[in-house]
């Protein structure tokens, strides 16, 4: 399966959700930054995504977004395909 990371924080109802649809569809691991512990990881999170908000998942490559982006991928059938390897 296609490594998933997830920029996230402790208190993230957003985050919790995210977390159980990955979990849902297969995703064994995901690879969690915590941005509230590491402040220059938010830092890095804002360069990388252009967002501050929780979570920014990344699927391998791809910056999938938010959670209603990742629930709007799953809607369209577009998860599945990127959670496999290549």
């Amino acid at each position: 399966m296609t490594p998933v990371k997830m920029y996230t924080t402790a208190v993230c109802p957003y985050c919790v959700r995210a977390k159980q649809l990955l979990k849902s569809r297969g995703v064994a691991q995901i690879e969690e930054i915590r941005v509230d512990l590491d402040p220059a990881e938010r830092e890095r999170m804002m360069t990388l995504t252009g967002r501050r908000t929780v979570p920014q998942i990344f699927i391998g490559e791809t910056h999938v977004g938010g959670c209603d982006d990742l629930m709007a991928l799953d809607g369209r059938g577009g998860l599945m395909p990127l959670l496999q390897p290549t």
